[in-house]
């Protein structure tokens, strides 16, 4: 990661302080495109770290932060935001609604708000890590700020 921080990642930190979010972004050495590399440089459990997953739901977006320990019932969140059908996102997809790109997609600093789900197991940890806007970059939260900055629904998503 270069010394200057990616575009992303500053819409990303001025996000969080607009928020009033009391966590710093935090470059790390090696990309963490999954909640496993991202513990593993963490020394967390991968269940602390809150994955941005983009879902299209009838062609709007939907953001679900859930416990790296978990997979999205789609079917599930198909019927609870009364969608007809909810699918991965495409990358081109994810980075119209977020303005960032899968790997380091953020819980906030999109172009527009995106109804947000928030996976009720993160609560189970004292400190939640999320992506920042980039690959390279992270940042410690708990769950009870990810539902004020997202404005999202606590949700069981599995």
């Amino acid at each position: 990661m270069p010394e200057k921080l990616h575009p992303s990642v500053i819409k990303v930190s001025d996000a969080l302080r607009e928020s009033g979010a009391t966590g710093e972004v935090v470059v790390l050495t090696e990309p963490a495109p999954t909640a496993a590399a991202a513990a593993a440089q963490l020394g967390c459990e991968v269940g602390a770290i809150a994955n941005s997953l983009v879902f299209d739901a009838d062609g709007e977006p939907l953001l679900v932060l859930t416990s790296g320990a978990h997979r999205v019932d789609t079917a599930l969140i198909a019927r609870l935001v009364g969608a007809a059908k909810v699918k991965r996102a495409s990358p081109d997809f994810v980075k119209a609604a977020t303005g960032q790109a899968i790997g380091g997609v953020a819980p906030v600093g999109h172009p527009a708000p995106i109804r947000t789900l928030v996976d009720t197991w993160l609560a189970k940890h004292e400190v939640v890590w999320a992506a920042a806007g980039h690959v390279h970059t992270i940042f410690p939260t708990t769950y009870d700020e990810l539902l004020r900055v997202t404005g999202g629904t606590p949700t069981e998503v599995e």
